[in-house]
């Protein structure tokens, strides 16, 4: 993580952590540290769209990553590349349907997008299970945190969308006034 992701996931923590646990109920340092670091790292659009096909292409239709990520019938080379893409699957998906959920469909608009087939909600959630069960080797310490994700996707979504919100009331004219005027 470059200085400038830790910066924002410092910025995030703060108001993931309180939005969470006052709208939600969900009291997970874990889970809302990793929310706060995905919010971060995906302000740079080379790690919103870092998943790439076979041909080098960035993917950003979800069905495409889905595809990418198979390994038996897909392109996924290998079982560790399937969970990084699906891992990734489950940031993007929890990432867009929290926090910019009004641009789904404009994205499912555009012509020949495999996602118009896609649950994000679904594909978001049990993409995180499918990253939690690779629970062996280095992956056993963070395979819980992916299925606390996958258990609590809806709530998840809920709570980016309350960040949304707190984020937008921040840059409302009477709350950047009052805070100059404490300031």
């Amino acid at each position: 993580m470059n200085s400038g992701s830790k910066v924002l996931q410092d910025f995030f923590n703060p108001l993931v952590t309180e939005t969470f646990a006052s709208t939600i109920a969900l009291r997970d340092a874990g889970l809302t540290n990793y929310i706060s670091e995905m919010l971060a790292n995906f302000c740079q659009s080379e790690e919103l769209y870092k998943i790439r096909n076979a041909a080098g292409r960035s993917l950003s239709d979800v069905g495409e990553m889905l595809l990418e990520s198979d390994p038996i019938f897909g392109s996924a080379p290998s079982f560790d590349r399937e969970r990084a893409v699906r891992k990734h699957i489950g940031d993007y998906t929890l990432f867009f349907t929290g926090m910019f959920p009004e641009s789904i469909n404009r994205l499912r608009l555009r012509n020949n997008r495999l996602d118009n087939f896609v649950d994000w909600m679904k594909a978001g959630k049990e993409s995180y299970y499918i990253v939690s069960k690779f629970e062996y080797f280095e992956y056993a310490k963070v395979a819980p945190l992916f299925a606390k994700l996958s258990e609590n996707f809806e709530q998840c979504v809920y709570g980016l969308n309350q960040v949304k919100n707190d984020l937008q009331e921040m840059q409302h004219p009477i709350v950047r006034r009052e805070n100059d005027l404490i300031m």
